[in-house]
Order: C-alpha cells, then sequence, then structure tokens
C-alpha cells in the first residue's frame, strides 16, 4: 500500500511567486485546499452538497514545514491523506513534490472538523465513514 490515498498534479503560475522567485508561502495552503476538495469528489463526498446540508468543513489548525521551495512554472504533485483524530476532528496530511525529481517542498498537518450553520461542532457520519475506508 502506498502511503497517501490522493494525489494531484499542478503547476506554479507566474503570478504566485514573490519578489525573490519563489512561491509566497501562503500559496502553499491554496494549493493544499485545493487538493483536499478535489480528493473529497474523489471518494464520492461533494463538498458543495455538505454545505447546502447546513455541514461545514472547517480548518482550525495548520502545521506546514517548508523545506524546498517552488519556482514558476515547476510542475508539482500534492499527496493527501486521511487520519482520524477523534468522533469530531479529522486529520488531513498532506505534502507537496516537485516534479521531477520528487524533492519535498511543504508537509502539512491540517486538522479539521465539520460544524453546523449556528457554528456548532457537530458528528457527521458519512464523514467519519470515509476515514474509517479511506484512513492510512
Amino acid at each position: 500500500m502506498s502511503d497517501y490515498s490522493f494525489s494531484i498534479e499542478m503547476d506554479v503560475r507566474d503570478y504566485e511567486c514573490d519578489l525573490q522567485g519563489i512561491v509566497n508561502h501562503a500559496r502553499y495552503l491554496h494549493y493544499f485546499e485545493h487538493a483536499r476538495h478535489q480528493m473529497l469528489l474523489d471518494l464520492g463526498m461533494d463538498f458543495a452538497d455538505l454545505t447546502a446540508r447546513g455541514v461545514f468543513l472547517v480548518v482550525f489548525r495548520v502545521e506546514a514545514d517548508y523545506r524546498v521551495p517552488l519556482k514558476s512554472g515547476d510542475r508539482f504533485v500534492v499527496r493527501s491523506w486521511l487520519e482520524r483524530m477523534s468522533k469530531l476532528r479529522f486529520v488531513v496530511n498532506q505534502e507537496i513534490l516537485r516534479q521531477p525529481d520528487g524533492a519535498s517542498c511543504v508537509k502539512a498537518k491540517i486538522i479539521a472538523t465539520s460544524i453546523s450553520r449556528e457554528g456548532r461542532p457537530i458528528f457527521v457520519p458519512e464523514i467519519f465513514e470515509l476515514m474509517e475506508k479511506n484512513a492510512i
């Protein structure tokens, strides 16, 4: 078994770079978010449908270790895998690897939960069924 359950390839665009010519640190969070949404779709969970039902998946903690910067035109892969933390919390572990050399650029641990329209944490059975089936 591989050490991730989902991956997506992406490209760095010029406007994502700062004056030093490297990807700005905040842009990596955008890459991770896009990959998480795509992973949920790939696993059969529609983020927009959850929202319409009043279930909001929210990030409340991000731990990121920046290692090797990406530059304009670089191609990279975002790898993601799920981990159940508790009944109400889950972790999406993510890593960005530069292509074609496979250099690890950023590793992140995204801790999230689901909340109701009222802002209270709620247990959503299908989310944790997904965790059980797809956690590494």
